[in-house]
């Protein structure tokens, strides 16, 4: 039976950076062998309170008790050592390193005399074997599978005595069987008496998992409730404050191929593989999906398509002609649309404006500039558009970009790619780390693009997103395309295991060979 007293409590937590609000009198309570969900649009407040919690941000006001004690504000080294632990969406592992070392990195003196490693290791197997957390602790963390490095991760905080862990978008990059595996994991460290912060926006995980639910909407709690007294659909509403729109798949009428590749492959400059024989053929018209496991060569492709990347071998016709070593301003003026995996990094440039970066990949059109400068009237009536048509919320067009939440950064980069009506789009995880109602809203927009004439290439780990508004399906795994599947004769459980290469639905002929040949 569960303790009547929270184990962890944030009572009024608030906190603003300038004139912006990003929590506002928030309290937050976690029972010992509880999984509660936090929940909320991007924006809403979750990283800032995590960030609270963890001591890299301070509260404005508002206090944090831990079994009883209250925890001191700033401090992540006391945060720690009090017991919360966090495995990030994006793993914080030394690939050239053993799981042993980065489980045990930062956890014995500096300048100890020898290492204490016998004890170290009895203690990882015992959290192996209590856990089921299958991981070899001699292995190099780069030889693992995406599913055994977040067990190294989970094996971290565990290692340090956890009673606390939270989990952010745990799921993203796992097959449907590794999310299986991570769920009977997290229901035996519950019973152990752990408590757990799951932080996800696939609602579907919060009703299999969760205990207790939580919604923040613009830094306030607008909802809590039992996870086995709710539904999805209330759940959504909550989130975005109202009914969420539904996509609408619209019928297709798939016309002439605007994109193929044949046997293609493709080597770094050291001739590792990094594709090996991939085909393809998009249609006008119609949205491919590609499945895979994050690291089997999505990127790749992605980056061949968009002109970052030349085929060792192969043949890769785009709008009928021949494409040889076009580069990614090449690319765009023949017509590929590209929204990238990376929409900090690569899809935007965080310390310009709304305008300048939609200009970023036109800048050369006579519309846009005039003997090397830029025309500001065009790009004020540009942006006013384009943010309007694709609802873009900024707070002012002359505010860095950086400032913006991740889904209108994502409507953002969107806008800019639509708005020059390309005949193909390569859009590679487009609603990763995005909210219901956001990925909503590009899922429509792709969706329409395609059914006015744009042939779609949408890379995704999410299954169920590929199964909402693919066409046809491909699976990716270490560098090889599989035949197109028909999302109708096939399910998630088959998917999975195809992107975990225990379906045989490819043709692996050593590909190092083929590099080397070429």
């Amino acid at each position: 039976m569960q303790d009547s007293t929270p184990f962890l409590q944030l009572l009024g937590i608030s906190k603003k950076f300038g004139s912006v609000t990003a929590l506002s009198k928030v309290s937050l309570s976690l029972h010992q062998g509880e999984i509660l969900a936090l929940l909320g649009e991007n924006g809403a407040g979750k990283t800032t309170l995590m960030n609270i919690l963890f001591g890299h941000y301070v509260a404005d006001s508002g206090s944090i008790t831990l079994n009883g004690k209250e925890l001191p504000s700033g401090s992540p080294r006391h945060a720690l050592k009090a017991g919360l632990g966090m495995v990030h969406q994006h793993f914080t592992l030394a690939d050239n390193m053993s799981v042993f070392d980065n489980i045990t990195l930062g956890t014995e003196p500096l300048f100890a005399f020898r290492r204490k490693k016998s004890e170290a290791i009895r203690k990882i197997k015992d959290l192996i074997n209590a856990y089921e957390l299958d991981v070899d602790h001699r292995s190099l963390v780069k030889h693992l599978s995406v599913g055994q490095r977040q067990r190294v991760e989970i094996l971290k905080a565990l290692y340090r005595d956890t009673r606390i862990l939270i989990l952010d978008e745990p799921t993203a990059v796992l097959t449907p069987q590794e999310s299986e595996h991570l769920f009977a994991t997290l229901r035996l460290l519950v019973d152990k008496g752990l408590a757990i912060i799951f932080i996800t926006h696939k609602l579907k995980e919060v009703i299999g998992v969760s205990d207790r639910c939580l919604v923040l909407r613009h830094g306030v709690v607008t909802y809590e409730h039992r996870t086995s007294e709710t539904d999805m659909d209330t759940l959504a509403r909550e989130m975005v404050g109202g009914e969420v729109p539904k996509v609408e798949v619209l019928p297709g009428a798939p016309g002439e191929t605007v994109l193929s590749l044949h046997m293609v492959s493709a080597c770094d400059r050291h001739g590792f593989s990094l594709l090996h024989e991939a085909s393809l053929h998009l249609r006008s018209g119609e949205i491919l999906g590609i499945a895979g496991v994050s690291g089997n060569g999505q990127g790749h492709l992605a980056d061949l398509i968009s002109g970052l990347l030349s085929p060792s071998s192969g043949s890769f016709e785009l709008l009928g002609e021949e494409v040889v070593r076009l580069g990614p301003v090449d690319m765009v003026r023949r017509g590929v649309g590209r929204i990238p995996e990376d929409r900090t990094g690569t899809g935007l440039i965080g310390d310009m404006n709304v305008q300048e970066n939609l200009i970023l990949e036109n800048y050369w059109k006579k519309e846009v500039s005039r003997y090397g400068l830029l025309k500001a009237s065009f790009m004020k009536k540009n942006s006013e558009e384009i943010t309007s048509r694709y609802d873009v919320r900024c707070g002012g067009e002359e505010l860095p970009v950086r400032m913006m939440s991740g889904g209108n950064m994502q409507k953002l980069i969107l806008g800019r790619v639509l708005s020059e009506k390309p005949s193909v789009i390569m859009a590679n995880q487009p609603t990763w780390g995005l909210d219901v109602g956001a990925a909503t809203f590009v899922h429509s927009q792709l969706i329409s693009a395609s059914r006015s004439g744009a042939g779609v290439i949408i890379i995704s780990e999410d299954l169920d997103e590929l199964f909402k508004v693919a066409d046809v399906i491909q699976v990716m795994y270490q560098g090889s395309l599989s035949a197109p599947i028909q999302p109708s004769a096939t399910n998630a459980r088959e998917m999975g295991l195809a992107m975990s290469g225990h379906l045989d639905v490819f043709t692996m002929v050593s590909p190092e060979e083929a590099c080397h040949a070429a």
